[in-house]
Parts: C-alpha cells; sequence; structure tokens
C-alpha cells in the first residue's frame, strides 16, 4: 500500500477510543493527587497531552470527546462508582487501600459499565485489562478482571465472556 494511502486511512476507533480510556485513567489520578477542576484538567489534556509528543514518546490521537465523558462522568457520579467497587471488594478492604492510580482505573471502568451500555461488557473489561496490563502484574490484572466482571453482573445483569 503507498505510504500516502496510509496516511489518508482514517485510525479505528477502537485505538482512538483505548488511547482515550488511558489518558482518561492518567487523567482521575492526576486529579486525584493534585486536585483541580474538572473543566481545568479537560483543558490541560486536551492542550498538552492527546496526540502529544511528551520526552520523545508520542501519545496516539484520542477521542476526545469519549475521553472527555469518561473523567467528567466519574467526576459527577464518584458516590456511585465508589459504593460500587466497595461492594465488590474483599471483607476487611475498604476502596482507600486501593492505590491512587489502580483506583482511577476501576473508576474509569466502573463509569462505562454504568453509563455507557453502547459499549459491550467485554469491550470495556478487556480496555481496561489492557490498561491494568500497563502498569501491574499478573494479581493486580486478575483483581480489576473479577471486579470489573462483578460490577458488570450488578450493573448489566451480564457475565463477561472468557
Amino acid at each position: 500500500m503507498p505510504a500516502m494511502a496510509k496516511a489518508k486511512k482514517k485510525a479505528r476507533t477502537g485505538n482512538a477510543r483505548s488511547a482515550a480510556r488511558l489518558a482518561a485513567v492518567q487523567a482521575l489520578y492526576q486529579r486525584e493527587m493534585v486536585g483541580g477542576t474538572v473543566p481545568g484538567v479537560l483543558h490541560e489534556f486536551h492542550r498538552h497531552r492527546l496526540g502529544a509528543v511528551i520526552e520523545d514518546a508520542e501519545y496516539r490521537p484520542a477521542d476526545a470527546g469519549f475521553f472527555d465523558d469518561l473523567v467528567a462522568g466519574v467526576a459527577a457520579r464518584g458516590g456511585e462508582i465508589d459504593a460500587l467497587i466497595a461492594a465488590n471488594l474483599a471483607e476487611g478492604w475498604a476502596i482507600d487501600r486501593l492505590d491512587r492510580p489502580l483506583k482511577g482505573l476501576l473508576r474509569a471502568g466502573v463509569y462505562e459499565l454504568i453509563a455507557r451500555p453502547d459499549v459491550p461488557t467485554v469491550t470495556v473489561i478487556d480496555e481496561y485489562l489492557d490498561v491494568a496490563h500497563a502498569f501491574y502484574d499478573a494479581r493486580e490484572t486478575g483483581f480489576v478482571n473479577g471486579l470489573l466482571d462483578a460490577v458488570a453482573r450488578t450493573a448489566r445483569g451480564e457475565v463477561a465472556a472468557a
């Protein structure tokens, strides 16, 4: 295929949404670490992170609308999301015991499960497992899988295909 044809080929939506999910997890982590308003974090990511080159690392173009929905949705429904996470933790565990990146990842995944019925359950779980694999070992990714699957059963009445 000629180089020009490749350049004009439209990026797959899944890739842009995958990039949006990763960026949303990063934005949620940043917001938890340093605070700030949702519009401020969205503005920063739009101007400086989504599709940018930072320290020689090129970030894939992200579906900006999807990214905005994830970050703003988690902020708007935080209490409901945290309650679903807490309800699916093992006895003796509290959401405060989870590290901040993991909380951001779970919050984004849970938000998608409860607010984005247009995204299939298996897609949501697979996408956040991919994000988890970038930061965590098998134990933590198994935890993410189990928790998101449990929330899907509660919120969507579905069991994800294994």
